[in-house]
């Protein structure tokens, strides 16, 4: 069975991702997206640096650009259609979550439901 990320990760996001991989000195890893329960809705958004060793054998992985996105089955029913993008404005700096599964979420913008 061939099942692909359907994530999508805009150019500023992998460009922030590649910047901060560099600077932490972790250019061999790989970004993990991840839903875990928690956050002030319910479910909340993980991102986090990875080495090749420590992905599962069900884990998917799929290649953005030039980063290399792992997601782990169940948090891949959630992100179905999810497009990642950084944003640095006036108001907000960080990472955002366009979620099209997202029935609410929080003012922070890290947690949904």
């Amino acid at each position: 069975m061939n099942v692909n990320i359907n994530l999508n990760i805009t150019e500023s996001a992998s460009k922030e991702f590649k910047r901060s991989m560099a600077e932490s000195d972790l250019q061999d890893h790989l970004v993990r997206v991840s839903v875990q329960a928690g956050g002030c809705s319910g479910f909340m958004y993980g991102l986090g640096f990875v080495e090749k060793s420590d992905i599962a054998e069900d884990d998917l992985v799929e290649k953005f650009g030039d980063v290399e996105i792992v997601v782990d089955k169940k948090s891949l029913l959630f992100l179905d259609g999810t497009t990642i993008d950084w944003v640095e404005d006036i108001n907000q700096r960080g990472f955002k979550f366009n979620n099209p599964n997202a029935t609410k979420s929080c003012g922070c913008g890290k947690s949904f439901q």
